[in-house]
């Protein structure tokens, strides 16, 4: 079997990270390993394997060098500029960022929804938006058994998906109000309500709050991230005319998003016919038992590679609805673990 150069772009932020963390666990056939970052990370030491990688200053010859593939988490203008290079030098990318995911001649794909779409590549591949991986993951069976009509998103999105700053933003929160607690003023109404500290990311603190506006908002009133949730889920689903709303909100959590999906298929359906759907999907977990508060929280869900379902239920307000609760790591599943499984997917047939 050959052996495979693979570029990894944007190493050192915080998806760049988790993706070698996961390429470290699959053990795929690849023989050479580069590391690329912007020219504040160049020269920074990391760590593969047993092995110590220096992390190069990604330039305009740095992707012209023989790879097979490469693995983008560095943003959309970096994409933009870079990613048609490796393209035009026979390397196939598959690309994080936002920036090529709506081109009609580039797949966006999540291997457990739309794995055939991956060989219609022309070079890019774009890995879809961290919130709508884990939707589409429970979206498709259940659109495969009963037809989906609309779908209402409500998001609950940690901090790690805005990156380090997120992070950083609801660390500083937690540890300002650590130092400056004031057991009298627990319920005081101007507690938190302003920082002591910079904020790097959020215009408001998140720690204590949550936030409606998950990236800039559109003329429309809606934000990129919703926009991006609906045109997506289109894509994916290969329903161009679906109706879809959704809400993105910003949560004090580190890890793992959460949503909240109202569907309305066109067919009848049994609950238990439900439930045996998703339990077959590829990448799926139910985890279900009301009668004993059983459902998956951010906490649990952290570290895995595969999308949680849990409070599945009878919509009762119109006929057809359903409600699921759907929590999936934004960093592995949402990111990560799913460019490394199209690479996966690659592999055998490149």
């Amino acid at each position: 079997m050959k052996n495979y150069k693979l570029a990894v772009v944007g190493a050192t932020g915080v998806v760049g990270q988790k993706m070698i963390e996961v390429l470290n666990e699959r053990k795929l056939p690849i023989s050479e390993y580069v590391f690329f970052a912007s020219c504040r990370s160049a020269g920074k030491s990391l760590r593969f394997g047993d092995d110590v990688y220096s992390v190069k200053e990604l330039n305009e010859d740095s992707l012209k060098d023989n790879f097979d593939f490469a693995l983008f988490s560095a943003g959309g203008e970096t994409a933009l500029k870079y990613a048609p290079i490796a393209a035009e030098n026979g390397c196939v990318v598959i690309d994080n960022s936002s920036a090529f995911r709506m081109y009609d001649d580039v797949p966006l794909i999540v291997p457990e929804v739309n794995p055939d779409d991956i060989t219609k590549h022309k070079g890019i591949i774009a890995n879809p938006n961290c919130s709508t991986i884990q939707a589409v993951c429970a979206l498709k069976p259940l659109d495969d058994a009963f037809k989906i009509k609309r779908i209402v998103y409500s998001t609950y999105q940690a901090v790690s998906g805005a990156g380090s700053k997120g992070i950083h933003d609801l660390e500083n929160g937690i540890k300002d109000y650590c130092q400056n607690f004031d057991e009298e003023k627990i319920s005081d109404s101007e507690c938190c309500k302003t920082a002591n500290y910079t904020l790097e990311k959020f215009k408001y603190p998140i720690f204590n709050n949550c936030l409606p506006h998950i990236d800039s908002f559109l003329d429309n009133g809606y934000t990129k991230e919703e926009e991006k949730m609906i045109n997506e889920t289109r894509k994916i689903l290969r329903k161009p005319g679906l109706a879809i709303t959704a809400t993105t909100v910003r949560v004090p959590v580190f890890n793992s998003h959460c949503e909240s999906i109202n569907i309305e298929f066109e067919k009848e359906f049994e609950l238990e016919e439900v439930f045996n759907v998703l339990k077959e999907a590829p990448g799926v977990i139910v985890e279900d038992d009301f009668q004993n508060e059983l459902y998956a929280i951010p906490t649990s869900v952290s570290g895995h590679n595969e999308v949680f379902v849990s409070r599945i239920r009878r919509d009762f307000s119109i006929e057809n609805g359903l409600n699921i609760w759907v929590v999936a790591d934004n960093i592995r599943k949402g990111a990560a673990s799913n460019a490394v499984q199209i690479l996966e997917n690659l592999i055998p047939t490149a």
